[in-house]
């Protein structure tokens, strides 16, 4: 009887920890991914081609330091092809801060009457906007090389409406140059891909429409970047440790992980926020609280600074 007992229990410890895998495996998507690595190790060679193809990317720079900006927690990223500079925007102290190709701070933009500034991307014409997380706003506007600051209350913004979600709204935004709009990614709660037509010289905008995205194997959206040549979108995720390429039905095309070990990284990105792609195709991810990253194909590591 004493060991049908231990042989019983045994068998019940076995079945809950058999569940307890399948419930978190479930959770953190591991079995997408087992999937989807397997799909994508299979992938023609005019398949990889014709997309961004994020394997092929290494790291080149990692954990490079902003310098300042530890306390302003960095948060989304673009890339501005009339500067070939890039820009990001700090949600504790708001501010719009452009950066080098090399991570290099070049210069810092007060931003006023933003409450929560997540997400910041170049459109048409050179112009920036600036997802507001908790107000549920965009705001766009013009910069030039004088620009020193940028009051909110000073330009009409786009509501993007929607419940008090309060820390889990909009963070990701894209300019689609192909279809003229933006891109919207929300956080979570749940998360999503949304267009937004660009508004019109009246600034009046059309309605926000739902993008496919049911079989993304993330869990949350911090970042969104589009690559014009190929129609793809970018879509990191902090919480999975993932950069996802997707194309224009919202389908994943190709993914790496930002563990460290993997595609150069020596070590993981913690809380990955902003991701944009230069004109030469190389990638760029920021992360809280101030670290800089940048990616390319088929390219020697470079360890991470000292700093």
């Amino acid at each position: 009887m004493a060991i049908r007992a231990r042989v019983f229990r045994w068998s019940a410890s076995a079945f809950a920890c058999l569940g307890l895998f399948a419930l978190t495996s479930h959770y953190l998507h591991w079995d997408d991914h087992a999937y989807f690595w397997f799909k994508q190790r299979g992938q023609s060679l005019s398949v990889q081609q014709a997309s961004i193809w994020l394997p092929g990317y290494r790291a080149i720079v990692q954990g490079k330091t902003l310098p300042g900006l530890e306390r302003g927690e960095t948060s989304g990223l673009t890339y501005n092809p009339y500067s070939n500079t890039l820009f990001t925007v700090t949600g504790r102290e708001s501010q719009l801060v452009e950066l080098s190709l090399d991570g290099e701070i070049l210069r810092r933009i007060q931003l006023l009457g933003f409450s929560n500034p997540e997400g910041v991307e170049v459109v048409a014409g050179g112009r920036l906007a600036i997802i507001d997380e908790r107000q549920r706003k965009l705001t766009l506007f013009g910069l030039d090389a004088d620009t020193t600051s940028i009051d909110a209350r000073h330009y009409q913004p786009i509501d993007l409406g929607g419940d008090d979600t309060g820390n889990k709204g909009f963070e990701g935004i894209a300019w689609d140059a192909n279809q003229q709009r933006l891109l919207l990614g929300k956080e979570r709660g749940p998360l999503g891909l949304f267009s937004l037509p660009f508004p019109g010289e009246d600034g009046a905008t059309g309605a926000l429409q739902p993008m496919p995205s049911g079989h993304l194997f993330i869990r949350d959206i911090s970042s969104l970047s589009f690559d014009a040549r190929t129609g793809h979108a970018l879509v990191l995720s902090d919480e999975s440790r993932l950069l996802l390429e997707v194309d224009a039905q919202g389908e994943p095309v190709s993914f790496i992980s930002l563990i460290g070990g993997l595609n150069g990284l020596t070590r993981s990105i913690e809380q990955a926020e902003g991701v944009t792609m230069d004109a030469a195709g190389d990638i760029y991810i920021v992360s809280e609280p101030n670290l800089f990253y940048r990616l390319r194909k088929g390219q020697p590591v470079v360890k991470p600074n000292a700093g």
